[in-house]
């Protein structure tokens, strides 16, 4: 018989997230918001990309760079939903596939952690535009986590 799954409570509330996020990274909405996180769970969250000309590349679409930062701010949150208010975790993998032409629209990321162990966390990041559920990218990364 399988164990039961116990569902750890998050580690961050949705508030104290963000004002995390903006302490320890205060130049991610300089000249305005560009990211929002707008939910937060037990190694989930959701975070917005704020469409603006500046993020599209040659060809009118929104560029990879700009999806690849959201991915890894997803996977950041996600981690730190579980193991609390670490600012040194960092990324050690990202790969990104892009699947298909992303609208003129805010990007939105879903992103849940696969596995959480005492030094790596696994996870996988979902995007699609905004009003559609067609995804324009899956992303996967692993973050180490310092000892504390």
């Amino acid at each position: 018989m399988p164990k039961p799954t116990v569902v750890p409570q998050s580690a961050l509330a949705l508030d104290e997230m963000i004002a995390f996020i903006d302490h320890v990274f205060p130049e991610i909405n300089h000249g305005g918001r560009s990211y929002l996180i707008e939910a937060v769970g037990p190694g989930t969250c959701r975070v917005r990309l704020v469409y603006h000309p500046r993020h599209l590349r040659p060809g009118g679409t929104l560029s990879g760079p700009s999806m690849m930062a959201l991915a890894d701010l997803a996977l950041y949150v996600a981690v730190l939903s579980v193991v609390g208010k670490v600012e040194l975790a960092v990324t050690t993998n990202l790969s990104i596939n892009f699947l298909s032409k992303p609208e003129k629209a805010d990007l939105i990321a879903e992103c849940r952690v696969l596995k959480a162990g005492k030094r790596l966390c696994v996870g996988e990041v979902s995007i699609h535009s905004d009003h559609s559920e067609t995804l324009v990218a899956h992303v996967t990364g692993t973050y180490s986590v310092p000892p504390r």
